[in-house]
Formats: C-alpha cells, sequence, structure tokens
C-alpha cells in the first residue's frame, strides 16, 4: 500500500525537470496524478532533459510504470485556464487531495536581470509564471480541499527567494520566489482551520538540463565550480526536492504547515 493510495494529485510544470521528478514520485506513492504544463513535451527544449525521458512524456512513464495519468496543457497565468484544468481533474477522478504549485521558473540571465535594470516585460512574465501561477492553483483546488477537510499544498521558491545574488542579478525571479514563500505563510493560516497543510520548497541549484544550460552560463561567476559554494559539496538533483516533496504531501508531515524549506546542500549565497 502507497501512502498516497486512493488519493488525486496535481502536479503544475510537470512535463520535465522538477516537476517531472515530483509527478512520478507521487505516482510511486499511489497517487493519480494530473500531469500540468503549457507543453507535454517541454523537455524537447533542452538535450539533456530529453535524454532523462523513458517515454514520449511524463503521463507515458507514469502509466507505463502501471500508474494512472492524465496530462492536460494549460497555461498557470490565465486563472480561467487554472480552473478548469483543476476542474477537469475533479470530473475525471471526482476529488482533488494534493497541489504541487511547481509551474514557473526564471527567464533572462542573470547579468542582464540586476535589480535596478529589470526589463519590465520581463518582470510582468516572470512575476505572473511564478507569484501569479500559483495563487490560481492554489485558488483553484481551495474549494474542493475544503469540502473534504483535507488536503497538502507545496508551493516552489527558491534559495533566490530568501537571500539575494552577490551581484543583485536574477532579481525579477528571486523577488517573485520570495512573494511565494511569504504567500504560503497566509495560505496556511487560511486553510489550517479545513485540515489542509501548505507548505513551501526552496530548492538551491539543482542540476536540471534548463539550470545547466541557461542559468549557469549566464551569471556573473559562470567559470567558478558552484559545488565549492555547497556544504556537502556537490548539486542537488531532482530526486533531493522530490523526497522532501513526498515527505510534505504524506502523513508524515500532518503537523508541519506554513513552513519554507530549504533544499539546497548547505548553499552559502555571499
Amino acid at each position: 500500500m502507497g501512502k498516497l493510495d486512493g488519493k488525486v494529485a496535481i502536479v503544475t510544470g510537470a512535463a520535465r525537470g522538477l516537476g517531472r521528478a515530483y509527478a512520478r514520485r507521487l505516482a510511486w506513492l499511489g497517487a493519480k496524478v494530473a500531469v500540468a504544463d503549457l507543453d507535454l513535451k517541454s523537455y524537447r527544449e533542452f538535450d539533456a532533459e530529453g535524454k532523462d525521458m523513458t517515454a514520449e512524456s511524463t503521463v507515458a512513464e507514469i502509466e507505463a510504470s502501471g500508474s494512472a495519468a492524465l496530462g492536460i496543457e494549460c497555461d498557470v497565468c490565465d486563472h480561467l485556464a487554472v480552473e478548469t484544468m483543476v476542474a477537469r481533474v475533479v470530473e475525471q477522478w471526482g476529488r482533488v487531495d494534493v497541489l504541487v504549485a511547481n509551474a514557473g521558473g526564471g527567464r533572462g540571465r542573470p547579468v542582464d536581470t540586476k535589480a535596478s535594470t529589470i526589463d519590465p516585460a520581463l518582470l510582468d512574465l516572470v512575476v505572473s509564471m511564478n507569484l501569479f501561477g500559483t495563487v490560481y492553483s492554489c485558488n483553484a483546488v481551495a474549494p474542493f480541499m475544503k469540502r473534504q477537510r483535507w488536503g497538502k499544498i507545496v508551493t516552489v521558491s527558491s534559495v533566490a527567494g530568501l537571500s539575494a545574488s552577490a551581484d543583485g542579478g536574477y532579481a525579477h525571479y528571486g523577488a517573485a520566489k520570495a512573494a511565494i514563500a511569504h504567500y504560503t505563510r497566509y495560505l496556511a493560516q487560511d486553510l489550517g482551520p479545513y485540515g489542509i497543510t501548505a507548505n513551501c520548497i526552496a530548492p538551491g541549484v539543482i542540476a536540471t538540463g534548463r539550470i545547466m544550460q541557461t542559468v549557469l552560463p549566464g551569471s556573473s561567476d559562470s567559470n567558478r565550480d558552484r559545488s565549492e559554494l555547497v556544504a556537502l559539496r556537490r548539486l542537488g538533483t531532482v530526486e533531493d526536492c522530490a523526497k522532501v516533496v513526498e515527505f510534505l504531501t504524506t502523513d508524515l508531515s500532518d503537523y508541519v504547515t506554513g513552513a519554507v524549506i530549504p533544499i539546497d546542500g548547505g548553499l552559502r549565497r555571499g
């Protein structure tokens, strides 16, 4: 028996990288998993992500393992699209128990996104993808979880939302992720009386295809070995993060809510 047998989970941004790892982990725990993404084959953007795939999509990978999955293409920046996505999941499976609001990420390079020189269009996009997408997703599942008087919500911040980079780069992303962390604290107070927990994870430098291909090369210290800044002397893996998501979506964390948990191996950002 899996810890999430009989439960229904939604993971946004689950077509590749971290979101894919969360979706696969929840399926392994027994949940039926809705994989929501702007493009269900977005792994094709990065060679390393494509090489990790064992089937044509995250949905296909989960189904091949013997678990139930549903793929829905959805733009989390559009609140009506998010509400429609959640309604479809409930129509299909009758409930929603777990949300991992993972969709988001950064755009631009750290060296081009200093705090005092952020392009307005880029700021609007990144805040919308991250903060608004998270809020829309939580708003959409909350009514169903309230009726059940049970639910587990995990939002996704970043170490960039906990402390600033030394050169002030990637400020739009860091500010959006900081807002997600604090929003989650409010969410926990709001939903706690209904038996719903809301917690936030803050991944550090995780070696996904996107991070290795686009973010690290565009930073001001791109030639530096990032593992030297990590107490454990290695970059994180998607499974490092998925293990914490397992904790926050199962009975192991029933008395944990409003927490922001760094998953960074002891990263120094100074």
